[in-house]
């Protein structure tokens, strides 16, 4: 690897801007559809950079988004979900750590996209058992998934739009739980042999970014439509689910 802009490597000076700004338009994008902007962001890296750069590099800018979206939509957090979800979180994550390795990824990624189906078009399942223990199981499951499947917010929104009376509540929440995913994942591998540090400067610029689009898109959702906001994030989510079921039958798109 060659050293690029600001020491990064194979990064140039394009790429390295570019980037930035794309982190701020994936986040004003999960902002205004309520979905999708993870992984648009998981996307565009995996394209860039092998693996074992995109995951943690995409973990990393994710969660900083997401904690800029907790903290400027406090007040719409739905709390209730938060204690299950961490506790389900955390079993996930050191189960994932120890036993997930062994399992197929195109076989995950078809379940999580069936899944998604379901609970995004018929919601009454997701409402089977106490608000607890659904929000645990969630935790679990993304957390469990997420080592391997980045989409895992996929799983995670029809759970809270069922639960969100508004959309700030929805995108509040579910930015919360997402950024908690994303600090147990870190917790749980660490990403050892990463160099985190080479790529300190780029990932600084790409949060930052993502803090401002957070804080404009956070205000711009006061003035979407319910109605319009639900259609975009039901068919957003639709369409990110289809696209999991396709890579697992090995389709290219």
């Amino acid at each position: 690897m060659e050293p690029g802009f600001l020491g990064v490597p194979d990064v140039s000076t394009w790429l390295f801007w570019g980037l930035t700004l794309f982190a701020a338009f994936t986040a004003f994008v999960g902002i205004a559809t309520g979905a999708a902007g993870g992984l648009l962001m998981m996307v565009a890296l995996a394209t860039i950079f092998p693996p074992v750069v995109s995951i943690p590099l995409h973990t990393v800018v994710q969660m900083g988004g997401n904690l800029s979206r907790t903290v400027f939509m406090f007040k719409y957090i739905i709390k209730p979900v938060l204690l299950p979800f961490i506790i389900g979180g955390i079993i996930g994550a050191i189960a994932g750590a120890n036993i997930f390795i062994s399992l197929p990824v195109a076989v995950l990624q078809g379940l999580l996209g069936l899944s998604v189906l379901v609970f995004l078009w018929m919601p009454s399942v997701g409402q089977i058992g106490g608000q607890r223990n659904r929000f645990a199981l969630v935790g679990f499951f993304a957390t469990f998934l997420g080592v391997f499947v980045s989409a895992t917010g996929t799983l995670v929104a029809p759970f809270v739009a069922s639960e969100a009376p508004d959309r700030r509540n929805h995108v509040a929440t579910f930015s919360t739980l997402m950024a908690l995913v994303h600090i147990l994942k870190l917790c749980a591998f660490g990403f050892i042999g990463f160099a985190l540090a080479a790529y300190l400067p780029l990932m600084l610029c790409m949060i930052a970014a993502a803090i401002g689009a957070s804080y404009i898109g956070s205000k711009a959702l006061n003035h979407i439509k319910e109605r319009n906001f639900r259609i975009v994030f039901k068919t957003i989510c639709t369409l990110l689910a289809l696209r999991l079921i396709w890579i697992a039958l090995g389709v290219e798109l």
